[in-house]
């Protein structure tokens, strides 16, 4: 019997079928893209300018598509790029579409692996199929699907009012206060607040009030004249200057010493600073995010933070709850750091269910810096695919609770005898150098220092 002679598909068949697809996507309200391996944008909904602008359609493909979804998603280590090339389907992650020409929109994202078929009508280029909804019509998606925003990954109602937040905020240029414990992402959330802001095509430039002693942060923030100190052999541009058009995170503010407190003050309220040995004006057009771990309003009665700056500041004040607060954000947490850490190492690394109940029960004192470095040791330490529980610090691996619930919450007085074993362990660990332990714990030296006089911490 003679084999029936297999003809080529014409492309015009191929374009009718894809047109088909997005026209059923679209009559359930969802526009949908074909991507290649790459993650490129081969196929879009003709419908998506209505969401997008008109253009964008044009303009977005052949491109990545982290420019619509950002790197967290799909950059080489996006969470849900990890797991489409390991040929898993994504439900419901929410994500920011970036619109045109500025702004950005809430969406509900579904990804999978694209299962050709065998006529051959679908583009065998295609890998990858995305389904993408505004996350007001999806409300399915609310209570469940993880929350990407920034480099923001959240699931917890606290997080997601959070991301929300960021996202009214976006034509916004209102002085940011963020506070929490050590290790809760603030630095993250200030990159969000950049990047959903009508700066974001401006730089974002950080600094750490609590790293340099009074003398020098002061030339750090607001630059220097040639000979306004022994060693200022040229004149310096500040931070307020480089951050000009863009944002200022100022970390780590409950530091500032009060005379510094006074010159920041100022800049808050006329927008002018001179340079250090300067006496001409300069205009201040940077936009501030601080952040700080201090109770700003215990420092301002104790008469250590001024009063007024403390307002200054805190025109919208986010608070960032402690991790062990939001464990619902620990999974699509460690998901996304994984794929993360994994991506840089070359390996594709999945959690086992025992090791994630593991994480699940653990109280992080450390919040989410301690969970990223549990899991870069859990990867170096791994010789499989799937991490197992003894790949973890064995600090992790307390017994849990019989009655199966999350461990009840730590007592001041034990979170500060884990906060001084934590610290210790790193002192020790670099035979106590203060800086090396500092870069560790991921805390400026003068912050390390404060908490080892409060703990009472010495060698």
């Amino acid at each position: 019997m003679t084999k029936p002679i297999e003809l080529p598909i014409p492309e015009s068949l191929k374009h009718a079928g894809w047109a088909a697809v997005s026209a059923a996507f679209g009559s359930l309200g969802r526009f949908c893209m074909a991507l290649d391996a790459d993650f490129r944008v081969l196929h879009t909904s003709e419908r998506l300018d209505t969401l997008l602008g008109e253009g964008a359609r044009a303009g977005i493909q052949g491109k990545p598509i982290a420019r619509l979804l950002g790197d967290e998603l799909f950059g080489r280590e996006g969470a849900l790029r990890q797991a489409l090339t390991q040929r898993r389907k994504c439900e419901g992650w929410r994500a920011t579409l970036r619109l045109q020409p500025e702004g950005s929109r809430l969406v509900s994202v579904t990804a999978a692996p694209l299962i050709h078929d065998q006529y051959g009508v679908c583009d065998l280029a295609a890998h990858y199929l995305v389904v993408i909804r505004p996350a007001e019509e999806d409300p399915a998606a609310s209570p469940s699907g993880p929350t990407a925003l920034g480099g923001m990954i959240a699931r917890s109602a606290a997080m997601v009012r959070i991301a929300r937040l960021i996202e009214q905020l976006q034509h916004a240029d209102a002085t940011v206060l963020l506070t929490g414990e050590s290790g809760t992402g603030k630095e993250v959330v200030a990159h969000a607040i950049h990047d959903h802001s009508p700066r974001r095509d401006g730089p974002f430039v950080a600094v750490n009030c609590g790293a340099l002693p009074p003398q020098l942060l002061e030339s750090e923030l607001f630059g220097h004249v040639r000979g306004a100190f022994t060693g200022a052999v040229r004149d310096r541009a500040g931070r307020f200057e480089v951050a000009a058009t863009g944002t200022l995170f100022l970390d780590e503010v409950g530091d500032l010493a009060l005379p510094l407190q006074v010159k920041l003050l100022r800049v808050l309220q006329e927008h002018t600073f001179e340079r250090v040995g300067e006496n001409a004006s300069r205009k201040a057009t940077a936009r501030i995010v601080a952040a700080t771990n201090v109770d700003l309003s215990r420092a301002v009665a104790s008469g250590t933070f001024r009063e007024d700056l403390y307002y200054r500041l805190r025109v919208v004040p986010i608070e960032l709850p402690p991790l062990r607060e939001r464990r619902a954000d620990i999974e699509p947490l460690a998901d996304y750091l994984l794929a993360r850490v994994g991506a840089r190492e070359g390996r594709a690394l999945r959690l086992s269910p025992d090791t994630l109940r593991v994480l699940l029960s653990y109280d992080w004192p450390g919040n989410v810096r301690e969970l990223e470095n549990a899991l870069e040791f859990a990867v170096a330490v791994c010789a499989g695919q799937t991490i197992q529980p003894e790949d973890l610090p064995r600090e992790l691996l307390t017994p849990a609770r019989d009655d199966g619930r999350a461990p009840r919450a730590r007592t001041a007085g034990e979170s500060a005898d884990v906060e001084r074993k934590r610290l210790r362990h790193a002192l020790e660990r670099h035979q106590w150098r203060r800086d090396d332990a500092a870069a560790e714990l991921g805390m400026s030296r003068t912050t390390l220092w404060r908490k080892m006089r409060e703990l009472g911490l010495a060698r």
